[in-house]
Protein backbone atom coordinates (compact mmCIF):
# COMPACT_ATOMS: atom_id res chain seq x y z
CA UNK A 1 0.00 0.00 0.00
CA UNK A 2 1.72 3.27 -1.06
CA UNK A 3 1.58 6.78 0.27
CA UNK A 4 -1.12 7.46 -2.07
CA UNK A 5 -3.91 5.22 -1.30
CA UNK A 6 -5.61 6.03 2.02
CA UNK A 7 -7.97 2.77 1.63
CA UNK A 8 -7.64 -0.61 0.75
CA UNK A 9 -9.82 -3.85 0.24
CA UNK A 10 -8.39 -7.27 -0.14
CA UNK A 11 -10.46 -10.15 -1.17
CA UNK A 12 -13.44 -9.25 0.87
CA UNK A 13 -16.44 -10.82 1.58
CA UNK A 14 -19.74 -10.76 3.45
CA UNK A 15 -22.20 -13.59 2.90
CA UNK A 16 -25.69 -13.70 4.57
CA UNK A 17 -26.50 -17.34 4.50
CA UNK A 18 -26.16 -18.29 0.87
CA UNK A 19 -26.14 -14.98 -0.43
CA UNK A 20 -23.05 -13.04 -1.06
CA UNK A 21 -23.91 -9.23 -0.85
CA UNK A 22 -20.30 -8.59 -0.75
CA UNK A 23 -18.17 -10.96 -3.21
CA UNK A 24 -14.50 -10.97 -3.39
CA UNK A 25 -13.86 -7.32 -3.59
CA UNK A 26 -10.40 -5.86 -4.36
CA UNK A 27 -10.49 -2.08 -4.31
CA UNK A 28 -8.45 0.79 -3.48
CA UNK A 29 -9.31 4.24 -2.76
CA UNK A 30 -6.51 7.62 -3.47
CA UNK A 31 -5.73 10.05 -0.77
CA UNK A 32 -8.08 13.22 -1.17
CA UNK A 33 -10.38 11.80 -4.04
CA UNK A 34 -14.43 11.13 -4.82
CA UNK A 35 -14.82 7.82 -5.39
CA UNK A 36 -18.11 6.86 -6.55
CA UNK A 37 -19.66 3.10 -6.06
CA UNK A 38 -22.77 2.81 -8.43
CA UNK A 39 -24.78 -0.46 -9.36
CA UNK A 40 -28.50 -1.47 -9.37
CA UNK A 41 -30.58 -2.30 -6.10
CA UNK A 42 -28.95 -5.21 -4.28
CA UNK A 43 -25.33 -5.05 -5.95
CA UNK A 44 -23.50 -4.51 -2.73
CA UNK A 45 -23.17 -1.00 -1.99
CA UNK A 46 -24.67 -0.40 1.46
CA UNK A 47 -22.97 -3.50 2.47
CA UNK A 48 -19.52 -2.48 1.52
CA UNK A 49 -20.11 0.47 3.14
CA UNK A 50 -21.07 -1.08 6.22
CA UNK A 51 -17.88 -2.98 6.19
CA UNK A 52 -15.53 -0.50 5.71
CA UNK A 53 -17.43 1.22 8.68
CA UNK A 54 -17.31 -1.69 11.30
CA UNK A 55 -21.03 -1.93 11.24
CA UNK A 56 -21.20 -5.34 10.61
CA UNK A 57 -18.42 -7.75 10.38
CA UNK A 58 -16.53 -9.55 7.68
CA UNK A 59 -17.15 -12.86 6.51
CA UNK A 60 -13.37 -12.81 4.95
CA UNK A 61 -10.83 -10.90 3.72
CA UNK A 62 -9.35 -7.97 5.05
CA UNK A 63 -9.52 -3.67 5.24
CA UNK A 64 -6.63 -1.73 5.13
CA UNK A 65 -6.59 2.08 6.52
CA UNK A 66 -3.73 3.84 6.32
CA UNK A 67 -1.94 0.91 6.48
CA UNK A 68 -3.60 -0.25 9.64
CA UNK A 69 -5.34 -3.53 9.41
CA UNK A 70 -9.00 -2.19 10.56
CA UNK A 71 -11.07 -5.53 9.76
CA UNK A 72 -11.99 -6.54 13.01
CA UNK A 73 -11.92 -2.80 14.49
CA UNK A 74 -15.56 -2.05 15.95
CA UNK A 75 -17.08 1.52 14.29
CA UNK A 76 -16.29 3.52 17.55
CA UNK A 77 -12.53 2.58 16.93
CA UNK A 78 -12.53 3.19 13.19
CA UNK A 79 -14.42 6.34 13.97
CA UNK A 80 -11.44 7.52 16.03
CA UNK A 81 -9.08 6.35 13.54
CA UNK A 82 -10.36 9.12 11.03
CA UNK A 83 -13.36 7.31 9.46
CA UNK A 84 -16.84 9.53 9.08
CA UNK A 85 -20.01 7.84 8.15
CA UNK A 86 -23.47 9.27 6.97
CA UNK A 87 -26.67 6.92 6.80
CA UNK A 88 -29.31 6.78 4.29
CA UNK A 89 -31.65 7.58 6.93
CA UNK A 90 -30.34 10.95 8.60
CA UNK A 91 -28.73 9.86 12.24
CA UNK A 92 -29.11 13.00 14.51
CA UNK A 93 -30.33 14.06 17.84
CA UNK A 94 -33.47 15.99 16.76
CA UNK A 95 -34.33 17.37 20.28
CA UNK A 96 -30.41 19.03 20.74
CA UNK A 97 -29.60 21.99 18.66
CA UNK A 98 -26.53 21.46 15.61
CA UNK A 99 -23.72 23.23 18.24
CA UNK A 100 -24.49 20.59 20.74
CA UNK A 101 -24.75 17.83 17.72
CA UNK A 102 -21.20 18.32 16.59
CA UNK A 103 -20.14 18.89 20.28
CA UNK A 104 -21.34 15.36 20.90
CA UNK A 105 -19.69 13.87 17.61
CA UNK A 106 -16.24 16.30 18.57
CA UNK A 107 -16.20 14.78 22.01
CA UNK A 108 -16.50 10.98 20.66
CA UNK A 109 -12.66 11.84 19.82
CA UNK A 110 -11.57 12.12 23.56
CA UNK A 111 -9.14 9.35 24.28
CA UNK A 112 -11.30 8.62 27.59
CA UNK A 113 -14.59 8.52 28.02
CA UNK A 114 -14.37 9.24 31.97
CA UNK A 115 -13.89 12.97 30.70
CA UNK A 116 -17.01 13.78 30.87
CA UNK A 117 -16.91 14.47 34.64
CA UNK A 118 -14.63 17.05 33.75
CA UNK A 119 -15.98 21.03 33.79
CA UNK A 120 -17.60 21.76 29.86
CA UNK A 121 -15.29 24.94 30.11
CA UNK A 122 -12.00 22.44 30.06
CA UNK A 123 -13.48 21.14 26.81
CA UNK A 124 -11.72 24.04 24.37
CA UNK A 125 -10.56 21.66 21.75
CA UNK A 126 -13.90 19.90 21.58
CA UNK A 127 -15.90 23.16 20.98
CA UNK A 128 -13.20 24.81 18.19
CA UNK A 129 -13.60 21.44 16.18
CA UNK A 130 -17.57 21.38 16.72
CA UNK A 131 -17.58 25.22 15.58
CA UNK A 132 -15.15 24.38 12.82
CA UNK A 133 -17.20 21.62 11.72
CA UNK A 134 -20.21 24.21 11.86
CA UNK A 135 -18.86 26.65 9.88
CA UNK A 136 -17.68 24.05 6.92
CA UNK A 137 -20.78 22.54 6.66
CA UNK A 138 -22.63 26.11 6.25
CA UNK A 139 -24.46 25.83 9.62
CA UNK A 140 -22.56 27.95 11.92
CA UNK A 141 -25.82 30.77 11.66
CA UNK A 142 -28.00 27.99 12.76
CA UNK A 143 -25.90 26.47 15.56
CA UNK A 144 -28.26 27.44 17.94
CA UNK A 145 -31.47 25.85 16.25
CA UNK A 146 -32.82 22.92 17.38
CA UNK A 147 -32.42 20.20 14.77
CA UNK A 148 -35.72 18.90 14.61
CA UNK A 149 -36.77 22.63 13.37
CA UNK A 150 -34.89 22.40 10.63
CA UNK A 151 -35.54 21.56 6.74
CA UNK A 152 -34.67 17.84 5.86
CA UNK A 153 -31.96 19.00 3.57
CA UNK A 154 -30.17 21.10 6.70
CA UNK A 155 -30.67 18.22 8.54
CA UNK A 156 -28.36 16.08 6.28
CA UNK A 157 -26.03 19.05 6.35
CA UNK A 158 -26.07 18.26 10.26
CA UNK A 159 -25.35 15.26 10.09
CA UNK A 160 -21.95 15.87 7.49
CA UNK A 161 -21.31 18.86 10.27
CA UNK A 162 -21.20 16.15 12.89
CA UNK A 163 -19.10 13.54 10.56
CA UNK A 164 -17.05 16.75 10.42
CA UNK A 165 -16.34 17.60 14.15
CA UNK A 166 -14.20 13.86 14.38
CA UNK A 167 -11.82 15.39 11.89
CA UNK A 168 -12.25 12.60 9.55
CA UNK A 169 -9.67 11.79 6.66
CA UNK A 170 -12.18 9.66 4.84
CA UNK A 171 -16.26 10.06 4.71
CA UNK A 172 -18.60 7.17 4.14
CA UNK A 173 -21.52 8.48 2.29
CA UNK A 174 -24.24 6.59 1.99
CA UNK A 175 -27.03 8.04 -0.41
CA UNK A 176 -26.49 12.09 0.94
CA UNK A 177 -29.28 13.31 -1.45
CA UNK A 178 -31.82 10.37 -0.84
CA UNK A 179 -35.38 12.38 -0.62
CA UNK A 180 -34.23 16.07 -1.20
CA UNK A 181 -35.82 18.47 -3.62
CA UNK A 182 -33.37 20.64 -6.44
CA UNK A 183 -32.47 23.20 -3.88
CA UNK A 184 -31.28 20.90 -1.62
CA UNK A 185 -29.55 18.37 -3.47
CA UNK A 186 -27.72 21.36 -5.15
CA UNK A 187 -26.45 22.58 -1.88
CA UNK A 188 -25.53 19.15 -0.78
CA UNK A 189 -23.13 18.55 -4.04
CA UNK A 190 -21.94 22.29 -3.47
CA UNK A 191 -20.99 21.18 -0.31
CA UNK A 192 -19.43 17.99 -1.17
CA UNK A 193 -17.37 19.38 -3.80
CA UNK A 194 -16.22 21.92 -1.08
CA UNK A 195 -14.80 18.69 0.90
CA UNK A 196 -13.20 16.83 -1.44
CA UNK A 197 -10.01 19.58 -1.58
CA UNK A 198 -9.04 17.64 1.67
CA UNK A 199 -11.39 14.98 2.21
CA UNK A 200 -11.72 11.31 1.06
CA UNK A 201 -15.04 10.93 -0.37
CA UNK A 202 -16.02 7.47 -0.74
CA UNK A 203 -19.80 8.34 -2.21
CA UNK A 204 -22.90 5.53 -2.91
CA UNK A 205 -25.34 7.80 -4.61
CA UNK A 206 -28.41 7.17 -7.33
CA UNK A 207 -28.45 10.55 -8.63
CA UNK A 208 -26.17 10.17 -11.89
CA UNK A 209 -25.82 13.65 -12.62
CA UNK A 210 -24.86 14.46 -8.77
CA UNK A 211 -21.94 11.37 -9.21
CA UNK A 212 -21.06 12.52 -12.78
CA UNK A 213 -20.54 15.77 -11.16
CA UNK A 214 -18.67 15.05 -7.86
CA UNK A 215 -16.42 11.52 -8.74
CA UNK A 216 -13.13 11.17 -10.38
CA UNK A 217 -13.48 7.84 -10.24
CA UNK A 218 -16.49 4.97 -10.47
CA UNK A 219 -16.71 1.66 -9.63
CA UNK A 220 -19.51 -0.50 -10.22
CA UNK A 221 -20.88 -3.36 -8.57
CA UNK A 222 -23.23 -5.76 -9.69
CA UNK A 223 -24.88 -8.94 -7.41
CA UNK A 224 -21.58 -8.13 -4.96
CA UNK A 225 -19.02 -8.20 -7.50
CA UNK A 226 -16.93 -5.55 -8.98
CA UNK A 227 -18.19 -5.29 -12.55
CA UNK A 228 -15.89 -2.18 -13.56
CA UNK A 229 -13.65 0.61 -11.94
CA UNK A 230 -12.40 3.72 -13.77
CA UNK A 231 -12.85 7.39 -14.77
CA UNK A 232 -16.23 8.81 -15.15
CA UNK A 233 -15.62 8.86 -18.86
CA UNK A 234 -14.40 5.09 -19.01
CA UNK A 235 -18.06 4.29 -17.19
CA UNK A 236 -20.13 6.78 -19.30
CA UNK A 237 -18.15 4.86 -22.32
CA UNK A 238 -18.20 1.49 -21.44
CA UNK A 239 -20.96 -1.19 -22.87
CA UNK A 240 -20.46 -3.55 -20.12
CA UNK A 241 -21.54 -0.97 -17.75
CA UNK A 242 -24.62 0.43 -19.65
CA UNK A 243 -25.70 -3.15 -20.39
CA UNK A 244 -25.78 -3.90 -16.39
CA UNK A 245 -26.41 -0.43 -15.34
CA UNK A 246 -26.43 2.98 -17.29
CA UNK A 247 -28.60 1.78 -19.55
CA UNK A 248 -31.58 0.48 -17.85
CA UNK A 249 -34.82 2.40 -17.95
CA UNK A 250 -36.61 1.32 -14.69
CA UNK A 251 -36.14 3.22 -11.63
CA UNK A 252 -33.08 2.01 -8.80
CA UNK A 253 -33.96 2.45 -5.82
Amino acid sequence: MTSELILETRDLCRSFGALAAVNHVNLQFQRNQVHAIIGPNGAGKTTLINLLSGDIDTTSGSILFNDQDITRLPPNKISQLGVGRSYQKTNIFADFSCLQNCWLASQSRLSSCMRFIRPARRYDRVRDRAEKALHDCGLFDRRHTVASQMSYGEQRQLEIGMMLATDPQLLLLDEPLAGMGPDESARIITLLKKLAGNHTLILIEHDMDAVFSIAQKLTVMVNGKILETGSVEQIRNSKAVNEAYLGEDEDEA
